[in-house]
């Protein structure tokens, strides 16, 4: 299924996009791409690696336009890219709304400009019964992708 197939992980240096991305390193997938914002994770990594199927993207679920770059010629998609923790969020619910909301409408939006076959959305068990701003923002990430699959 994943043989010469185009892999991108959005939040690719967080704690799941690693754990994807080691769980495709040693597969026949052609490419697996690295989203993320944080340069130095992204360093970091290549040198870590230094594997020539992983490229590396700087880019900000928040700007469609970085997203729309990493997306040509995708296949899959494990979407990772939020703010996550739950005190950061409660001091700046903007901030959540920002990456956690808008940013997978412009990941999702830029998946169908770019015919993407197949993608995964992370979300948390904060979602189900939110009762803070993190839980709130991932509830309605949820909502955005599923009307968008509708």
């Amino acid at each position: 299924m994943f043989k010469n197939k185009t892999l991108l992980i959005t939040g690719g240096t967080g704690s799941f996009g690693n754990a994807v991305l080691n769980r495709f390193l040693d597969t026949d997938i052609k490419e697996i791409r690295i989203f993320s914002r944080d340069e130095k994770k992204q360093d970091d990594m290549r040198h870590r690696l230094n594997n020539p199927k992983v490229k590396f993207y700087i880019g900000n679920v928040r700007d469609k336009r970085s997203v729309d770059y990493a997306m040509r010629g995708v296949d899959f998609i494990f979407h990772a890219a939020a703010l996550k923790q739950v005190p950061s969020c409660e001091f700046f619910p903007v901030e959540a709304v920002q990456t956690n909301v808008l940013g997978i409408q412009n990941v999702l939006d830029s998946a169908f400009e770019h015919n993407v076959k197949r993608m995964i959305v992370l979300s948390t068990d904060k979602a189900v019964y939110p009762i803070n701003a993190m839980g709130i923002s991932k509830a309605m990430m949820e909502k955005v992708m599923q009307a968008k699959a509708r």
